[in-house]
């Protein structure tokens, strides 16, 4: 048996190989090290002095330059040795990637990559393949194509890891999800969620977002999210951080969650401050019944039920958040309302709670009155944001309150608004009912929405209004420009008077004089109905419809009649010596061919329309041959050969007669469109600055005195029951034909346009400073006329007047409004 080797007895060669291995070990790790950060750039130092020691003493003011690891040592770092037993017992592993197109899940696993990336040092030409090698499924085939694409491309491998991100989140992440994740955080509300899970998504959403905010708006964006209850006492206590906020809003909400287990309500108003609540309430806490919130009298003693925490209900139903039990809402309760009196937010606890009850002494002695709006002679007002926007069975749910009160005996249209600082009352209103008004104490810039922009308050005024038999009452309001109502009740007048307002109803209701008032909401339908009592239009299927339910109906039609021309002494010779320009009827025969007729380019290769004739009564049929006889013994239409085609049809007149119109829609649509400039009404209007005597001149069926364009005829061609018929004259509704008529216009009176004399369309404005002036303008253009073979309307022309309506702008303004026919 050979001898034993002591312990200490180890062979020198052993421990001599054994502490080069662990040496060896150790430059091995540091020059990978200095490599991976000479290659990233991450250390400009190691990577130009890569001998540098990465365990250099953090103390050292001077480091070691070119020291080199010694070969051989004696001695082994324990704690060097500790990190890498601790390094090795960690698996630490990529996550594999199947291609998910779930966001939170693609964007986890990238954040757990990048974790473990860093951690385990990879060097960043690795970071790609390494990842690469944790690609399953879709993610797989994806990065197998991308590969396949980029070699087609001539492109190089892709080596750089924040490229490969990119391309990984473009791949696996919606076109959209950098605006759905802003408007997720930008809409975030707490809603019925706990405090932390609200915090969890608040954070996370930061994360997604890569938001750089101050901390001062971090904490307003988490706040702003939390339930009104919780938010309006996170801000009292006026938290610097977001973990202050949260923290804030953790205890107030264990605080909320107990006092609602034990039926009582949290009142987060104002109240008394601790100090004085303490001495004044600090000798009989537990024996007290009851303190009153304003003045600390005996309200009654408590009911005893109260006292009692109740457990939460393990059954279904509705639970009641004013007394704790179940059944029914607190809107329903049979019981008077407890409120909690919450003393001072810096000092709160459980026990600085106190339940005040409402005194019930006299509550079922005092009347209640349901105030409707009032009726009335009312004062007018444009209707802006009271208009109704929904149906008649919402009407309570899209409609702020509003209602009628007397003002001076004017019934005026109020509103009551939460949201306003002030009650304020229209400067229309003023003005009409002649209230005196006093200079505000404190004048102020008020930012209107309607008006565009600011608005300085400076004058207020008492307002005694009244609703109702019962409600007569007055306030100071602030005089402001609005159209919305006249009188805005807002909340000085809700403070002054402790009103409650139920939303579900949205009714209004107050005591008054030991009286209930209740005010109660007009409907959309009663504010369209004080606007005019005496209009009632009908549309045609309403009108057969009352005249099928009523045996009698009386019409009584109105007939518009035109007054024989009034012309002044002055201009009397000089329409008779131009008697031919002021024709009773048109001439027969076809208008002069002059420079300019009216043209039809078709749009080529358009096919060419060929419309049936309208169907119509046989009293219709016989007035729409007559006029066409009409027109043909005139010269103005004739038969026609047209392989085009579009049907006539007749409109009524304000007299009772019919007018016969060509349905030229299908025609204008393949025609060219000239696009000569119609001059603009207000710039012509410009022109008459200075001007004191007019005369108007209107051509007598204008359009008919210019001739069609000699081998366009056939492109007007309209169909009747009779036959085909094209025009020889412009007729009404081609699409140039506005254009032609100004040209022919600008043309004959060129000489006169700006100097004295206005024309649009077939009316002819004559201008000038004094009579002498005027005659004579008036009979340069009349012969102008005569020479052009132009003939007017005596009936519609007016003579030397100081005024004139000149295309009435009402009329404009309905023709704007006209639908498109369909």
């Amino acid at each position: 048996m050979p001898p034993r080797r002591r312990p200490d007895q180890i062979p020198v060669d052993l421990a001599i190989e054994r502490d080069r291995v662990i040496q060896l070990e150790r430059q091995v790790e540091q020059l990978t090290a200095q490599l991976a950060a000479s290659r990233a750039n991450q250390n400009p130092f190691q990577a130009l002095h890569p001998e540098t020691s990465s365990d250099e003493v953090e103390g050292d003011p001077q480091p070691r330059r070119r020291q080199r690891a010694p070969v051989t040592d004696d001695r082994v770092d324990d704690r060097t040795e500790d990190v890498r037993r601790w390094e090795s017992g960690m698996r630490t592993e990529v996550p594999e990637f199947r291609g998910s197109m779930q966001p939170e899940e693609f964007l986890e696993w990238i954040g757990i990559a990048d974790e473990i990336l860093e951690f385990k040092r990879v060097p960043a030409n690795e970071r790609v393949a390494l990842v690469a090698t944790r690609f399953r499924g879709r993610a797989a085939a994806w990065w197998q194509q991308f590969k396949l694409t980029r070699n087609r491309a001539g492109k190089p491998k892709l080596s750089d890891w924040e490229k490969m991100k990119q391309k990984l989140r473009k791949e696996f992440l919606p076109h959209n999800f950098t605006r759905l994740m802003y408007q997720r955080l930008q809409n975030l509300r707490q809603g019925m969620r706990s405090v932390d899970e609200y915090t969890t998504e608040f954070y996370e959403l930061l994360v997604r977002n890569d938001i750089e905010e101050t901390q001062d708006q971090l904490v307003s964006r988490y706040c702003g999210g939390l339930r009104t209850q919780i938010l309006d006492m996170v801000n009292l206590f006026d938290p610097v951080t977001v973990t202050e906020a949260h923290q804030r809003a953790l205890q107030l909400e264990k605080t909320l969650s107990r006092k609602s287990n034990s039926g009582q309500t949290l009142n987060f108003g104002g109240g008394m401050s601790s100090r004085n609540r303490a001495s004044s309430s600090s000798e009989n806490t537990g024996s007290r019944p009851g303190v009153s919130a304003s003045s600390g009298s005996y309200t009654g003693p408590r009911n005893p039920t109260n006292n009692v925490q109740t457990p939460r209900a393990t059954t279904g139903g509705f639970r009641c958040f004013g007394c704790g039990e179940t059944g029914h809402r607190l809107s329903e309760c049979p019981r008077p309302a407890k409120r909690v009196l919450f003393i001072d937010p810096a000092e709160f606890n459980e026990e600085d709670a106190e339940i005040i009850e409402e005194p019930q002494s006299g509550a079922e002695e005092v009347s209640e009155e349901l105030v409707d709006g009032d009726t009335g002679t009312m004062l007018m007002v444009r209707r802006t944001c009271l208009a109704p926007r929904t149906g008649e069975g919402e009407w309570l749910r899209n409609n702020i309150f509003q209602s009628t009160c007397t003002i001076l005996g004017k019934v005026c249209r109020f509103v009551i608004d939460g949201g306003s600082c002030e009650n304020i009352v229209s400067v229309e209103a003023v003005r009409k009912l002649g209230v005196t008004t006093e200079k505000h104490p404190k004048p102020y810039r008020l930012a209107w929405l309607q008006k565009g922009g600011e608005v300085t308050v400076s004058q207020r005024a008492l307002i005694s209004f009244s609703m109702g038999t019962n409600y007569k009452d007055q306030m100071w309001c602030d005089v402001v420009d609005m159209d919305a109502c006249h009188l805005l009740l807002g909340r000085p007048w809700q403070y002054d008077r402790k009103v409650y307002h139920d939303g579900f109803k949205n009714t209004y209701s107050f005591v008054f004089h030991e009286k209930k008032i209740v005010l109660l909401p007009s409907k959309p339908s009663e504010k369209i109905k004080a606007h005019s009592d005496t209009t009632n239009l009908l549309s045609y299927a309403k009108f057969e419809l009352e005249i099928k339910e009523v045996e009698t109906v009386y019409v009584l039609m109105g007939k518009e009649t035109q007054a024989d021309m009034e012309v002044p002494s002055a201009a009397a010779p000089l329409i008779s010596e131009f008697a031919d320009v002021f024709p009773e009827e048109l001439p027969e025969g076809l208008p002069p061919l002059r420079d300019i007729q009216h043209h039809i380019d078709l749009e080529p290769g358009a096919m060419l329309p060929n419309k049936p004739h309208y169907r119509m009564s046989p009293t219709e049929h016989e007035e729409l041959r007559r006029q066409v006889e009409e027109l043909q013994s005139k010269g103005h239409i004739r038969e026609s050969l047209s392989p085009c085609a579009v049907p006539a049809l007749l409109i009524p007149k304000k007299d009772g007669t019919w007018r016969m119109c060509v349905d030229s829609r299908a025609i204008n649509k393949i025609t060219v469109r000239y696009r000569f400039p119609i001059p603009r009404l207000d710039d012509l209007l410009d022109q008459l600055s200075g001007a004191h005597e007019f005369t108007k001149l209107d051509l007598k069926s204008g359009y008919h005195q210019i001739r069609i364009r000699p081998g366009d005829e056939w492109k007007t061609a309209f169909k009747t029951r009779e036959g085909l018929y094209e025009w020889l004259v412009m007729p009404f509704g081609l699409s140039n034909a506005p254009s032609t008529f100004m040209r022919v216009m600008n043309q004959a009176l060129r000489p006169f346009i700006g100097k004295f004399v206005v024309v649009y369309f077939d009316d002819i404005l004559i201008y000038s400073a004094n009579p002498e002036l005027h005659l004579q303008h008036i009979r340069e253009v009349l012969c102008v006329l005569r020479r052009e073979k132009f003939v007017a309307a005596a009936k519609k022309c007016v003579f030397m007047t100081p005024k004139v309506l000149f295309w009435d702008m009402l009329f404009l303004e309905r023709v704007y409004r006209w639908m498109s026919p369909k």
